[in-house]
């Protein structure tokens, strides 16, 4: 059988902090019938998306990748939720913002010029739209039965509504479906997308606490024994939280990589161990 073949979008932290979710993710894609082809001379994305409407210079390097994909006829495929908020973003506004286009466009000098064309998928989506869940669970081998497992959604991959389509940002339920597809038990919780602190990490430790143990005990209460995540930053912000209610997290594409019976690696840094 022919893997069909994406383009791929790995962003900045998934060569560093994140190597388990960029790994398993390729490793799961093959095993799984899809190809991930990483794009060439990639840049950071930025990892926020900028809201000046006059700011171009910043959106070029997500314009780039789009562009390269659509050269290359494939859809583009992200992992980091971020990554995939700002180039989705970048994305809409080539294709509805007509002063942003004509000078992105101006900038970067393609030979043709690049006006939203390529279509901008989240891994989750990959596998519930392209791969199917219905295959996911065709393919797995350890399935991870009696397991209760949270997901955490965050804000990234679900706002703006409007412009993401991703899911439905009040009740998500893709994250659930892959659980199941795994042969996990999902549990629902309601501050699975409620933010964990994000970029305030640093400066506002306090505050970031009280958010990421909020989480947790949501989580705990409704009788989750573990979390899932696709944010890096979601990841860093969870892990820190060390209350009685705290849960071991994981990168989804680490469960879904058990499931299939794919071994670790030792080029993985345990992130999300």
């Amino acid at each position: 059988m022919k893997e069909a073949k994406y383009s791929y979008f790995p962003g900045c932290t998934l060569k560093t902090k994140a190597k388990d979710l960029d790994y398993y993710a390729r490793e799961c894609a093959r095993a799984l019938g899809a190809e991930l082809e990483e794009l060439p001379e990639w840049q950071c994305c930025g990892g926020v998306y900028p809201l000046g409407s006059d700011e171009i210079a910043t959106k070029l390097s997500s314009v780039r990748a789009l562009n390269t994909a659509k050269e290359k006829g494939q859809e583009l495929v992200t992992v980091c939720s971020a990554c995939h908020h700002v180039i989705k973003r970048v994305n809409d506004d080539m294709a509805h913002q007509e002063d942003i286009r004509t000078r992105a466009n101006n900038y970067a000098q393609f030979k043709e010029p690049y006006q939203g064309e390529t279509t901008v998928l989240h891994y989750l989506e990959l596998l519930r739209d392209r791969i199917g869940f219905d295959t996911i669970r065709e393919k797995v081998t350890h399935p991870l039965t009696g397991r209760k497992i949270g997901a955490y959604y965050g804000c990234l991959l679900l706002r703006p509504s409007e412009i993401i389509q991703f899911d439905d940002p009040e009740n998500p339920t893709i994250m659930e479906d892959f659980i199941r597809a795994i042969g996990a038990e999902p549990v629902s919780y309601s501050f699975r997308n409620e933010c964990c602190g994000g970029y305030v990490s640093l400066k506002e430790k306090e505050l970031t606490h009280s958010l990421t143990g909020k989480i947790m005990e949501s989580a705990s209460a409704e009788g989750a024994e573990e979390l899932i995540t696709a944010c890096p930053l979601c990841m860093y912000n969870l892990k820190q939280y060390h209350g009685k209610d705290a849960l071991p997290v994981h990168y989804f594409t680490e469960l879904l990589a058990e499931a299939l019976g794919i071994k670790p690696s030792e080029k993985t840094n345990g992130e999300g161990a």
